[in-house]
């Protein structure tokens, strides 16, 4: 169940060319919504990390890039973003579609649980299912423990 995309998308595979925009859409993101909770220190090296199987870009235009999701461990959506511009327009629920189809049914992600969180509020409203909650291996920005809602789909 996903929302009827508003912009024209294309979903295609990232390429390292892609790395540097999508590191200016997630410091957008950071500054508009805190995501990431802690800005790694190379947002690069993060984007681009080794146990990742592979990501996936949004783009609107040729060259405009809008959104991005990576897989790790064959069917955990993880670093799904959109930019704060086309945050409402499918965007989201087109990468995690694309993501579902490419692993063939069902795929898992984590939200840190923040009440009134927008990503919960995205994924609940989106067929998401809601699994449990753990504390993550990492901390927050004030070296808090960080809450994680799980979901499937």
């Amino acid at each position: 169940m996903s929302n009827l995309a508003v912009l024209p998308l294309t979903i295609r595979a990232r390429r390292s060319e892609d790395l540097e925009q999508c590191v200016e859409v997630l410091r957008e993101v950071r500054l508009d919504m805190g995501y990431p909770g802690k800005w790694p220190s190379d947002p690069r090296a993060w984007l681009d990390h080794p146990r990742l199987d592979q990501a996936w870009v949004a783009e609107s235009a040729p060259g405009v890039i809008v959104g991005h999701v990576a897989v790790q461990n064959g069917r955990e959506a993880t670093r799904l973003f959109v930019a704060p511009a086309a945050r409402r327009q499918g965007v989201g629920s087109a990468l995690l579609d694309h993501v579902c189809v490419l692993a063939g049914g069902r795929v898992i992600l984590d939200v840190t649980d923040k009440a009134g969180s927008a990503a919960v509020a995205f994924f609940e409203a989106t067929g998401w299912r809601y699994t449990h909650t753990t504390t993550a291996d990492s901390t927050g920005p004030r070296e808090e423990a960080v809450r994680l809602r799980h979901y499937v789909r």
